[in-house]
């Protein structure tokens, strides 16, 4: 990509960032003085740092080298200061840069996914003031204002609703594991029931973020907190093709979608089976869309491992995956796993409805009757299948939505599905507690 800067008078348009490769820029905000525009690039390292890139030169000012997200925000009306947020293993800071003496100043935000709000700038018209989101793992996304003088925030909105508190949410652990092949460092977040004993007869879910490129950071997860509060222990991997830690990472799974990935997955049920807290026969695998599709692999590639598995909007048959989608998305899927008559082999191996007889773990398969990306027809090809070798299947189709559910009628309905069918197959463990002692 490449950033432009038109003429408004002549209808002109001038490239900035001509460059050769596969490099990634975008602009964020422009100086009062109209000299300079505030950028966000990967061209530096392979991760996305800030720059500001000179109009007349076209010469770029790194304001970060780091090796995490970092992306550009807004100059103030002064042109005094600069923001940007960086995403550092799932937790998002806004930061206030001084372009005069180059002081940086990360903003003192509650953790969790903190990023600049405001049309057209964060900053008040005065520049004493910032709007900002923040979205946190106790609540959901809620407007706040920052007091650059007092360095004090103030809460303008309040999403927790019906009596609903922060307090009973659960604040995940940030942990980290080796890759199976030593490549990689996986982060991963665990959420852990409040008052559970270290006994090892727990039940974990692995949850599996769809994308592949997209991330589970520590924000408001719905699905996640119902379920850590009905007992289960949850941990939220980010494998191999996630985003959030540069464009090798993100890269790694090209042409080797449910290879790789899929086990650095099998390496997070490793890891918490590991904790102490965890009964390795209940083990549950979970996720949607891409999540959807690694849950259908590691339930035909790993059968042993699981006691019960959700796929939610998956694809599970790359060919007719590719057959049924939007023509914008068929592309994409074969930039990323090649042509399907050359690398038929690659298609049949990572489809997993071809290895259905492999399953031993009950399924629930929740799918959108108007889904563009993972057609119900795939869903529906496993839930056939298992059926026909009697194998123990649920399947529901929302059919008045897409890919995921929008309608809040049909989230609590899916929640209430998987918890039911969770606690049905792979039950928690009794509290050991009582009201009368």
């Amino acid at each position: 990509s490449n950033v432009f800067i038109a003429d408004v008078a002549t209808a002109k348009s001038t490239l900035l960032t001509p460059h050769s490769g596969e490099q990634l820029y975008s602009a964020h905000s422009i100086s009062p003085d109209g000299k300079r525009i505030l950028i966000t690039s990967n061209v530096a390292n392979g991760y996305d740092n800030v720059g500001l890139l000179d109009v007349a030169s076209k010469k770029v000012e790194w304001l970060t080298h780091d090796k995490w997200e970092i992306t550009a925000g807004d100059f103030s009306p002064d042109g005094r200061y600069v923001t940007w947020t960086a995403n550092v293993d799932g937790n998002t800071d806004i930061y206030l840069h001084e372009l005069a003496n180059g002081k940086t100043t990360s903003l003192p935000l509650p953790k969790g996914v903190n990023s600049p709000g405001g049309s057209e700038s964060a900053f008040t018209r005065d520049g004493s003031h910032l709007l900002y989101y923040h979205n946190g793992p106790d609540a959901p996304n809620d407007v706040w204002i920052y007091d650059l003088a007092s360095g004090k925030s103030r809460q303008i909105t309040q999403s927790l609703v019906a009596g609903v508190r922060a307090e009973d949410m659960v604040e995940p652990y940030l942990v980290h594991y080796p890759s199976h092949d030593g490549k990689w460092t996986i982060s991963a977040f665990v959420y852990m029931p409040y008052n559970l004993p270290r006994n090892g007869q727990h039940p974990a879910i692995v949850y599996v973020h769809g994308g592949p490129t997209a991330q589970t950071v520590n924000s408001f997860n719905r699905i996640v907190q119902y379920v850590v509060n009905q007992g289960y222990i949850v941990i939220a991997p980010n494998y191999r093709g996630s985003t959030g830690y540069g464009k090798e990472f993100q890269q790694a799974n090209l042409f080797d979608m449910g290879g790789g990935d899929l086990r650095d997955v099998l390496a997070a049920a490793d890891w918490i089976k590991q904790s102490g807290y965890v009964d390795p026969k209940k083990l549950i695998l979970m996720g949607g869309s891409y999540g959807g599709y690694m849950t259908m692999m590691g339930v035909t590639k790993a059968p042993e491992t699981w006691a019960a598995g959700v796929p939610i909007v998956p694809f599970v048959n790359f060919f007719t995956e590719i057959e049924n989608e939007d023509p914008v998305l068929q592309q994409s899927d074969i930039a990323t796993m090649g042509d399907p008559v050359k690398n038929k082999a690659l298609y049949e191996d990572r489809s997993p409805i071809f290895f259905v007889d492999r399953i031993k773990a009950p399924l629930l398969l929740l799918a959108g009757g108007h889904d563009p990306r993972c057609p119900k027809s795939e869903s529906q090809q496993v839930a056939d299948a298992i059926k026909k070798r009697g194998g123990v299947v649920e399947y529901k189709v929302y059919e008045n939505e897409g890919h995921g559910f929008a309608r809040v009628e049909n989230q609590i309905d899916a929640y209430k599905r998987v918890a039911d069918f969770l606690k049905a197959h792979v039950p928690p463990a009794d509290c050991g507690c009582s009201l009368n002692e």
